[in-house]
């Protein structure tokens, strides 16, 4: 069985995607990036502008399911609402193309890729670095993109992985469990 799985960290100035590939119960990052808005002075072309760029990464890399990471509150109401604007927009592009959508909360997928909801965006992407075992290379100097993989990993292991049930309680925990995943240097 092969799925593909777009990941989005819905952003009103950067938008990350990361695309993972599932094969038999292995996962293996196809691709990252963002979406870059910044040079949009309008609030609705920068909507436009998502539509279209996620309705070409769904075009090019035809995926099976969308993970999304749902908007968290915030103290401030009308960024929220920005922000829930730019995921809809995003949503909206897969429903077009028919692609079901799954929504997570940051601190579900930061659990499921680190055990720590908690945990930073550095120790999210030094997680999912190791378990992926994608060269430091491919990380982006922009965090979106590996949050955007991190929500279409945390939906793969959501499938029901055997190993989704693991929970741990720290990186060393992590690397006690999975020693034939470490890659030693």
């Amino acid at each position: 069985m092969e799925k593909i799985i777009l990941g989005i960290d819905p952003g009103t100035n950067i938008m990350g995607y990361g695309v993972l590939k599932v094969v038999d119960h292995h996962a293996e990052m196809v691709t990252m990036g963002v979406i870059d808005m910044r040079k949009f002075p309008d609030g609705y072309l920068k909507l436009g502008h998502i539509f279209e760029r996620v309705t070409g990464i769904i075009d090019a890399y035809l995926p099976d399911e969308l993970a999304i990471e749902a908007p968290f509150f915030g103290k401030n109401a009308q960024t929220m609402l920005k922000l829930g604007r730019a995921q809809g927009t995003a949503i909206a592009a897969a429903i077009h193309h028919g692609v079901p959508i799954h929504e997570y909360a940051p601190m579900k997928i930061k659990m499921a890729i680190t055990g720590i909801g908690s945990a930073s965006k550095e120790q999210v992407a030094g997680m999912l670095q190791r378990m992926l075992k994608f060269d430091a290379d491919a990380l982006t100097k922009f965090r979106d993109a590996t949050d955007a993989l991190a929500a279409a990993y945390c939906h793969f292991l959501q499938m029901g992985r055997p190993e989704s049930q693991a929970n741990y309680r720290s990186w060393k925990d992590f690397a006690n469990k999975n020693q034939n995943r470490i890659c030693k240097k």
